[in-house]
């Protein structure tokens, strides 16, 4: 995956709508925060992997993929928020987690980067949010396109006074 590319893309759509909702000065990262975890959220919610009292199948793979991306702009833009390098790179992880499990972990990974703004808890959250992606079955490439056909609508969406 092209993070730089990824973060230069955030970069500009986080400053359209810094500008248009004159939030230049403002600090935003609590928001932010509270915003990855209610699209995690959402995201579990159309996997249903947690709702064992229901036999309704989960969403289709493109709308928990576009879900997936949703979070991936909100860790870009909380990246920023921290000065990331956008050469970062990230390891590729092996876990016998189960869906429902790798959420909770995602989850937390959040909550211990509120409490603590660091690179190295910064990195642990975005690979662990990485990991999730792998378990969901989507593959880098699946992750960028996504992404970019995301950040597309959500100019589009600023354009248009969402």
């Amino acid at each position: 995956m092209n993070f730089s590319k990824l973060f230069s893309m955030q970069q500009e759509l986080d400053a359209k709508i810094e500008a248009q909702h004159q939030l230049q000065n403002e600090r935003l990262m609590e928001r932010k925060i509270l915003a990855l975890l209610v699209e995690v959220g959402e995201l579990a919610n159309e996997t249903r992997c947690f709702k064992f009292w229901s036999l309704k199948p989960p969403a289709p793979l493109d709308v928990i993929l576009e879900e997936y991306v949703d979070g991936i702009h909100f860790i870009l833009s909380l990246g920023l928020e921290i000065n990331v390098s956008p050469s970062i790179q990230f390891e590729h992880k092996q876990s016998e987690q189960n869906v429902a499990e790798q959420f909770l972990k995602v989850y937390e990974t959040i909550t211990s980067f509120k409490e603590e703004q660091t690179m190295i808890v910064y990195e642990k959250m975005f690979e662990e949010y990485l990991f999730l992606g792998q378990l969901l079955g989507f593959s880098n490439e699946q992750i960028e396109e996504a992404y970019v056909l995301k950040n597309e609508v959500n100019h589009d969406r600023q354009q248009q006074g969402y």
